[in-house]
């Protein structure tokens, strides 16, 4: 097994949203914001060559809406989820699983491209995955995640014959290395995976932890459904990765690829930050 940072550039959004009840003199200390008070996330990917199998862990933004669109997101950066591939010596055609850890546009926008007008799957030999309870919930959306889940990023998937379910089971195998764990308080049935290698683990955060500025327990997003919720589950993961001296992959932090959690007298904090090549 091997696995590999993918980069797709960076964009922006709001840090109020982005940090809940928060105020921001606290969160601007380790997420400074620029003067529209938005703040720079990245979109990070994560590459696992698993046996016969490359597996992609989301798709990023993708390149497909017009210029609206990406107006209130400020894109930026000189990293493409194609540059990143070719970096480590692949093609978007090797893929062979596309891993959704959810329909939100930032997770799943890069999964379906525009090739001569029609929509079609950005990576045309992999199998897509998501969960049939979380895409049933994507696909008749509360009002309040709607604007999150666009319809051409899950219709496209869907009509493609390319789309397989996995079951809602927490820990349940997707290969001999990864097994997949859920949250439910971001979104309906967000999935996570989880890497065993060589003994160690990683477990990809998707949006249950953004980033490191992140960590203590109410540092909740507006976005969440239910913030209630995503505050246990949060403990509960923080305690078994403190307990299991998990890495922890973050995929909107800007600066940081990975990192660790301690518990301290005052909660739980960030221990380290590091690139996962200095994990692996």
């Amino acid at each position: 097994m091997r696995l590999y940072t993918i980069d797709t550039g960076f964009f922006k959004l709001d840090g109020g949203a982005m940090f809940g009840v928060v105020p921001k003199s606290i969160w601007q200390r380790t997420n400074p914001a620029d003067d529209r008070n938005m703040c720079t996330w990245a979109t990070r990917l994560l590459l696992i060559e698993d046996g016969a199998r490359l597996i992609l862990v989301d798709t990023g933004i993708g390149n497909k809406q017009g210029d609206k669109f990406f107006s209130h997101y400020y894109r930026h950066g000189d990293a493409t989820l194609d540059s990143s591939l070719a970096a480590h010596g692949f093609h978007r055609d090797d893929i062979t699983d596309v891993f959704i850890t959810h329909l939100h546009f930032d997770h799943v926008g890069g999964a379906i491209t525009r090739e001569q007008g029609n929509l079609v799957p950005a990576f045309k030999n992999a199998t897509y995955w998501s969960n049939e309870q979380h895409w049933d919930w994507a696909l008749f959306p509360n009002h309040r995640e709607k604007p999150s889940f666009l319809q051409e990023n899950i219709i496209p998937i869907y009509e493609s014959g390319q789309l397989r379910f996995i079951d809602v089971e927490d820990g349940i195998r997707f290969s001999e290395h990864i097994t997949i764990r859920f949250a439910y308080g971001h979104t309906d049935a967000m999935m996570l995976p989880q890497i065993d290698y060589h003994g160690k683990t990683l477990l990809y955060m998707a949006d249950l932890l953004p980033s490191a500025g992140h960590i203590p327990l109410p540092y909740v997003m507006s976005y969440d459904v239910r913030p209630l919720t995503t505050m246990e589950e949060r403990k509960n993961y923080w305690q078994e990765a403190v307990d299991n001296d998990y890495a922890l992959f973050l995929e909107h932090d800007p600066l940081n690829e990975c990192c660790t959690i301690q518990l301290t007298e005052k909660g739980y904090r960030l221990k380290d930050t590091f690139a996962l090549n200095d994990w692996l």
